[in-house]
């Protein structure tokens, strides 16, 4: 089981208090209106799959109810850091981590 660090309720907590709510950093399309359906279907449906490090979202529902973002490393499952919502993704050499 992996201990997940709240970075708003500043503490580890086992992942069963966590849900996981898809890849961090997509921003939507500035002009929904003027959007043709494949940027939608592009925007919507299709995200990385990257091997490595991965910025990913998550959401402490049984904590304080927040979503922060994290990098998990793919391959081992072991999850490098977690930084609070709008904040940029920390530089973290790929190989170190």
């Amino acid at each position: 089981m992996l201990l997940i660090h709240c970075p708003y309720c500043e503490m580890d907590r086992p992942e069963l208090e966590f849900r996981y709510g898809g890849e961090a950093h997509i921003a939507r399309p500035a002009d929904p209106m003027a959007t043709s359906d494949e940027t939608w279907a592009e925007h919507l449906y299709f995200r990385s799959n990257p091997r490595g490090l991965h910025a990913e979202r998550w959401r402490h529902i049984s904590g304080c109810g927040r979503f922060f973002n994290c990098l998990r490393d793919t391959v081992s499952d072991r999850i490098v850091t977690t930084y609070k919502a709008g904040e940029a993704r920390p530089e973290i050499d790929r190989g170190a981590a």
